[in-house]
């Protein structure tokens, strides 16, 4: 078995952040049942460009594989009778909506602990369900702003900038399933339930680490550094060679001199940078020298050398050169799923490892696709009871194209 095969949650859920943390789970064997409402046309996510057709897109191919699709209007009476036959057979209510939306849906502890005193409800919001935001949504590129992350992100000389990924999203959405984990542990312990508030607002402030604690203690104010540098470690930074770039480490001093000596250069061995404090007090004169020596070579030369003396080194791949590096490969960080749109997708794995690697995986769902699937095995649901929730507007009903 799968380490989460025990646990069933319903999602309701959309997009980017909130999918990628039920991903984590389904990919641990957790049965995700996604919730999709037919009025919207289901997850947003759906219909991502540039790769989309119909209800089918890449994107939500990318963060809905190994779960299932029922769609329910849950402002509809009968659509929110099942929902709660739902909640009496799952351990875990996950949503990722407006803060202030879980309440208005009637999705918190207290909605449903009538219903199942040991249910978890994880909201994953942008500012949380309580303060001044929480009404506003929030989205990854907008939490970058706020929290400082672009102030720090990008050269100097240019404009802010973000990550070149979702970060916040996708830590908020890792912050999310460990939320979501230890509820349920607590839950089976204690025999009741609780409410789990994440943002992707606390995620991004958290992330803010020892930069926040100099801050607030020292009064220090981070600044934009040139090729990506650390603030405080040097060298530990991005450098050109010959034909391309890489990035070197010395976060210990062993790393500093196992790197002088692969260099081969005289003036490295000057006393000014001998210690971190000196390397960092002279970090201009020492990129100039260590410019001047890797402009020698290629990246792939000084990669070997470094990598033989057990330097912190790598090359500045792109998405191309990362997928197909060996240890990509060897790490099972690549999979691949049928599907009648698109045929084999090839995407990328969860890092999460908790025993064996997963070896197979289903592709995304259908809107919709588990339906009866789910109604009759896990609610014993019959053909006259589908029928009449169908006729009672249960399930919602397809916008106009």
């Amino acid at each position: 078995m799968l380490p989460l095969e025990d646990i069933r949650i319903i999602a309701v859920e959309q997009y980017g952040a909130g999918p990628f943390g039920s991903l984590q789970l389904a990919h641990l064997g957790a049965d995700v049942i996604k919730v999709e409402d037919t009025s919207t046309g289901g997850d947003i996510s759906r219909y991502v460009p540039p790769y989309a057709e119909g209800e089918d897109s890449l994107f939500f191919e990318t963060f809905n594989r190994d779960k299932r699709s029922i769609c329910l209007d849950l402002r509809n009476p009968s659509g929110r009778a099942v929902f709660e036959d739902l909640v009496r057979q799952a351990d875990a209510v996950y949503s990722n909506l407006r803060g202030d939306v879980p309440a208005k849906l009637r999705i918190l502890y207290d909605d449903l602990k009538h219903i199942n005193p040991k249910i978890v409800c994880c909201s994953l919001s942008g500012f949380g369900m309580t303060g001044p935001r929480a009404s506003e949504p929030g989205y990854d590129y907008v939490l970058q702003g706020y929290a400082g992350w672009m102030s720090l992100t990008g050269d100097p000389e240019g404009p802010p900038e973000k990550t070149g990924i979702s970060l916040v999203d996708y830590s908020g959405g890792f912050v999310a399933a460990l939320s979501l984990l230890a509820g349920v542990h607590a839950a089976r312990r204690d025999g009741i339930g609780m409410d789990c508030d994440v943002s992707l607002y606390d995620t991004a402030i958290g992330l803010l680490t020892y930069l926040g604690t100099w801050h607030m203690t020292e009064g220090y104010t981070p600044q934009r550094l040139p090729r990506s540098a650390h603030p405080s470690l040097v060298p530990f930074q991005a450098f050109p060679a010959q034909d391309g770039w890489l990035v070197i480490a010395c976060p210990k001093e062993k790393f500093w001199h196992r790197l002088v000596d692969v260099l081969n250069q005289t003036s490295l061995k000057d006393p000014r940078f001998a210690t971190f404090t000196g390397r960092a007090a002279h970090r201009t004169e020492l990129e100039a020298i260590m410019d001047s020596v890797l402009a020698t070579r290629s990246v792939e030369d000084w990669i070997l050398a470094l990598r033989e003396a057990g330097v912190p080194c790598a090359p500045v791949n792109d998405i191309a050169a990362a997928l197909t590096d060996e240890r990509t490969i060897a790490r099972d960080m690549l999979i691949t799923t049928d599907h009648p749109r698109f045929g084999t997708v090839k995407q990328v794995s969860s890092p999460v490892r908790v025993g064996p690697v997963p070896r197979t995986h289903r592709r995304a769902p259908q809107l919709g696709e588990h339906n009866s699937e789910v109604l009759r095995t896990l609610l014993d649901y019959d053909d006259a009871d589908l029928a009449r929730l169908t006729r009672d507007g249960a399930f919602g009903s397809r916008p106009n194209p």
